[in-house]
């Protein structure tokens, strides 16, 4: 695997609808911008030699940093691979979309819920927003939420954009029914 760089963001809530939000919501992302397993190969049959090679370093790499960043527990998460312009999408589903790579994410975080995620393929910069959900409970309603990011210089065209996203809480300020009152 070759990393060319590594990006930690963190976000804190302060305030919501003109209240304070208390503590403070905070959510984490750690990217890593690899180059392709898979680049200049043209059409890969089995990717499971790139999976193996790569998807278990990479969830041990980033799960770690998450929690780190946060320094507070873990309420929801969620996870990203944003592919260059000359890979396929199923590149970067092949990394996020094992037990090789979520497991050090669920492991860190005492978790057992699937994390959610987003795919897509883009240039350089693209926006792209990682789902967010609770923890242990999917059906949680406080927690579905996505954040927003951007990488100016990432993925270029033969590299892919892996990132992991935590938050300490639910939507600050958040107020809907539990679930189990429409049921």
């Amino acid at each position: 695997m070759k990393i060319r760089k590594i990006v930690t963001l963190i976000d804190e809530t302060l305030l919501e609808g003109g209240r304070p939000v208390s503590p403070a919501a905070r959510i984490a992302v750690v990217a890593a911008v690899i180059e392709n397993p898979w680049a200049g190969q043209g059409f890969v049959e089995d990717l499971s030699a790139g999976i193996d090679a790569t998807a278990s370093d990479l969830g041990a790499l980033l799960a770690p940093r998450v929690m780190e960043a946060l320094a507070a527990p873990l309420e929801a998460y969620g996870k990203a691979a944003i592919v260059g312009l000359r890979g396929e999408i199923e590149h970067g589903s092949a990394l996020i979309h094992t037990l090789k790579f979520g497991d050090h994410f669920r492991s860190a975080a005492a978790a057992t819920t699937l994390l959610p995620a987003v795919e897509k393929r883009g240039p350089a910069g693209v926006a792209f927003d990682i789902p967010l959900k609770h923890f242990t409970d999917a059906t949680i309603r406080s927690h579905h939420q996505s954040f927003e990011v951007r990488i100016a210089d990432a993925p270029h065209p033969d590299e892919i954009l892996i990132a992991l996203a935590g938050a300490t809480q639910g939507r600050p300020q958040q107020r809907l029914a539990p679930l189990t009152t429409e049921q």
